[in-house]
């Protein structure tokens, strides 16, 4: 089996959980999403992970919790809320049925699947790196349609509500009491329409 040289030591034993909260730049500048503010969550089997969390911490500037096995990372996954999620790919293709347990609890946490077998630490800051910023473009995709099916919608409405309110003031014998309160209807659609106009 392959070596991390930079994990300082031969892969293949197991490690008990452990907590790694060392200080250190971040590699992501200006970070501006709800994950930032919390922990990673790195499970693998492998000796040496110690280092790997070290070297994710001081690029990420954030705290790293290591679980030896599946069954402490999910443990860890019930006890708390992670930004992070990374899984040792080996752990899940020895076991994916308790892989999809890890994954269903990770809940909104970005996951990154590794193979620390070949893979060595700058590579799975780089992995991890790339996996937030691929969730955060997606994040902005989604608020970006989310926001122009929203705008729709209102335009939809107001037009509606325009045009009722136009016909109304054509009906003939209306008292002026109601014909001064369509016409301000209408002003305040024809305004909330100008303002949801496209800007050129």
């Amino acid at each position: 089996m392959a070596t991390m040289n930079t994990l300082g030591t031969q892969m293949g034993k197991r490690t008990g959980n452990m907590a790694i909260n060392l200080g250190g730049n971040p590699y992501l500048a200006t970070p501006s999403t709800s994950w930032t503010a919390k922990t990673i969550l790195l499970i693998t089997s492998m000796t040496g992970a110690e280092n790997c969390a070290a070297m994710l911490t001081r690029q990420l500037g954030l705290p790293v919790e290591v679980a030896g096995s599946r069954r402490a990372g999910l443990s860890a996954l019930r006890r708390q809320e992670f930004g992070i999620v990374i899984v040792d790919e080996l752990l899940v293709e020895s076991d994916p049925q308790g892989a999809d347990l890890l994954w269903q609890h990770a809940g909104l946490a970005v996951s990154v699947v590794i193979n620390f077998a070949i893979a060595g630490s700058s590579r799975v800051v780089r992995e991890v790196r790339h996996a937030v910023n691929r969730r955060e473009r997606e994040q902005i995709l989604a608020k970006s349609a989310a926001t122009t099916e929203m705008q729709s919608e209102l335009k939809s409405t107001i037009t509606g509500l325009l045009l009722q309110s136009q016909l109304a003031l054509a009906e003939p014998k209306i008292s002026p009491q109601i014909e001064a309160k369509l016409r301000s209807v209408v002003a305040l659609a024809s305004d909330l329409r100008e303002r949801l106009r496209p800007i050129a």
